[in-house]
């Protein structure tokens, strides 16, 4: 298996072993005349057009050590731009079309960014018009032909630069160049400007190759975000390594189709799209007549007793058998019916969801990591696979657990630190080069399991302390839920903002007798016992002190826009807080009031 120093090195053995394999799949538009079709680029086409977008780079002035900076979602340009960043020894700087035009302004100053692409023409009217001295190129990723009022800056075609006949080689990096430069979501505060040089990308790419199996046959759908560390290592320079290909999704809501389409055999995704699997297909089975219900719990606990490494016996084998065959096989089908096993990352799944999908016959294998480890720190993989863990250390990587319960990691993919911040550098890093992940865990066995984030963890009033990560994650399990946020902070209780799955419970409220639809339906009873009864279901697993005793029904989800989501779909808690926290006050006064103690 072949190991890289470097992403420039990684970029053209990959040029040069598959020239003529696939590589990103787009799919033109849908149009009266009939669906849309997918359409290849190979490895061969990608590399030429790196080159020119290299050649390129270098006749607008842009050389070793200076930044680069995107503003677009997945696309093939995207790709190109990196890899011609790469080349000319510059640093990227992945941002997300979704983050706020001030956040954008925020990193490109910070960065001291000389050249932006970007998707659209409007996002270049806007970010043409920020008072950044340090910019002098803004690249238009938007075909359009309408020029662009440039002010003092220089507005070019991304189309138009990749026709130069210039030429430019490739540089060789030094493995502690930085190559990315990826500004956390800032869940607390100002964004940070995380340093990941070529080394630390590269050996986690080498490490994660060992642990996960994958060839030139594989392919995947991507719809992780690149601006992502997880996205970008785990997927764009895993899959580019290994000579495999990935289609790229057409929008989030079209996951589900492109899946069938694309029919992929490795998947890296997040939580929230097997959470959507979870609740679709337990509301199908609800349905099903008494006998299907039945063998399809039989089914599961077999494939459990499969699991723990018990013996079944042939009427299990038979029920199994037939359940598959009836039911599971049509949910594989929705993933293409080809997928070998799926990585989850990003954020914690829940053993209840994992252990149903696994029952299923797909196999995911959850991660762990963060933008500063570069990032996976550890992975479940085939033969070493523990539901309701974050696998194991990946080679080269060694996991400690500090006497107050803190997962501190050493390896070459730790960063190099945060960008012009070296306080706050000091603060995460250890004497003896280990990086405070901030989270609490525990080893099993040589198993990682997360127990909590420090910083999300708070003490209520009676002085217990509450992780509320794993409480809101089983409350989302509830088909009745679209997001919601726990809080308790120096309270007597939990309490929780919940957002309802509104088409869930308009048709539960019908079929109920509850009469009006949308936010109409807080203020009915029956309503509040239906949550109250999902609450206390969903947070049987839990300690007593953990329980959540009251909830807020509110009317808007937490979307990036209303700054409740960070880019990467993180809870942003301040962003709730900020909205809600009026009436979260009201809620305990008036409950304190009612209880006789006010």
């Amino acid at each position: 298996m072949a190991k890289y120093d470097t992403l420039v090195e990684l970029w053209k053995r990959a040029i040069e072993t598959h020239p003529d394999r696939p590589l990103f799949g787009t799919k033109s538009p849908s149009t009266e005349a009939g669906e849309g079709q997918w359409r290849w680029t190979t490895y061969l086409e990608f590399g030429r057009a790196v080159d020119k977008l290299r050649a390129s780079f270098h006749q607008l002035g842009i050389g070793k050590a200076d930044k680069i900076a995107i503003i677009a979602n997945n696309r093939v340009e995207w790709a190109v731009a990196c890899y011609a960043a790469y080349g000319i020894g510059a640093a990227f700087v992945p941002m997300y079309e979704a983050q706020a035009s001030k956040e954008w302004e925020y990193i490109l100053h910070d960065a001291s960014v000389k050249c932006v692409l970007v998707a659209t023409d409007a996002i270049a009217k806007k970010v043409a018009a920020f008072e950044l001295h340090e910019l002098r190129h803004v690249i238009s990723l938007d075909p359009g032909t309408v020029a662009v009022p440039a002010g003092d800056r220089q507005i070019h075609r991304y189309a138009e630069l990749l026709r130069t006949s210039e030429t430019f080689e490739a540089i060789n990096p030094h493995p502690n160049d930085i190559a990315s430069l990826i500004y956390t979501s800032g869940t607390t505060g100002q964004p940070k400007g995380v340093m990941l040089t070529h080394r630390n990308l590269s050996t986690n790419v080498n490490s994660c190759m060992e642990f996960l199996p994958m060839t030139q046959e594989d392919r995947s759908l991507s719809f992780l975000p690149w601006a992502h560390v997880f996205g970008q290592t785990a997927e764009l320079h895993m899959f580019i390594a290994t000579g495999a290909s990935m289609a790229l999704a057409e929008s989030v809501e079209k996951i589900i189709p492109n899946l069938a389409e694309v029919k992929p055999t490795v998947l890296v995704s997040v939580p929230r799209i097997f959470n959507r699997i979870y609740t679709a297909v337990q509301a199908q089975i609800a349905a099903k007549p008494g006998f299907i219900r039945q063998a399809v719990k039989s089914a599961l606990a077999t494939r459990q007793k499969q699991r723990d490494g018990e013996s079944i016996g042939v009427g299990e084998k038979l029920v199994l058998a037939l359940t598959d065959k009836i039911v599971f096989s049509k949910v594989r089908a929705r993933f293409g019916g080809r997928l070998r096993y799926a990585v989850s990352g990003g954020a914690a799944l829940s053993p209840d969801v994992a252990e149903f999908v696994d029952g299923l016959g797909i196999a995911v294998y959850e991660g762990y990591g963060l933008t500063e480890t570069s990032p996976v720190l550890s992975v479940n993989r085939p033969g070493y696979h523990r539901i309701g863990t974050v696998g194991q250390p990946i080679p080269g990587v060694r996991i400690v657990i500090d006497p107050e319960g803190e997962i501190i990691a050493y390896g070459d993919n730790i960063m190099k630190g945060y960008y012009k911040k070296p306080e706050e550098t000091a603060q995460v890093m250890t004497e003896d080069g280990g990086f405070r992940t901030g989270d609490m865990g525990k080893l099993e066995d040589g198993f990682l399991r997360i127990t909590g984030r420090i910083k999300e963890q708070y003490k209520l009033e009676n002085g217990k302390y509450v992780v509320p990560t794993p409480l809101e994650e089983q409350v989302k399990l509830s088909p009745y839920v679209a997001n919601v946020m726990v809080y308790g902070d120096n309270r007597p209780y939990n309490i929780a903002i919940v957002v309802p799955a509104f088409p869930a419970l308009e048709t539960w409220a019908a079929q109920n007798g509850v009469d009006g639809k949308g936010t109409a339906l807080f203020s009915s009873m029956k309503v509040r016992e239906l949550y109250l009864q999902e609450v206390k279901n969903l947070g049987e697993k839990f300690k007593g002190f953990e329980s959540i005793k009251d909830f807020l029904l509110v009317p808007e989800d937490f979307t990036t826009e209303n700054d409740m989501l960070t880019p990467s779909l993180k809870l942003k808690r301040r962003g709730v807080m900020e909205a809600y926290g009026a009436a979260i006050d009201k809620l305990y006064a008036d409950n304190k009031a009612k209880s006789g103690h006010a």
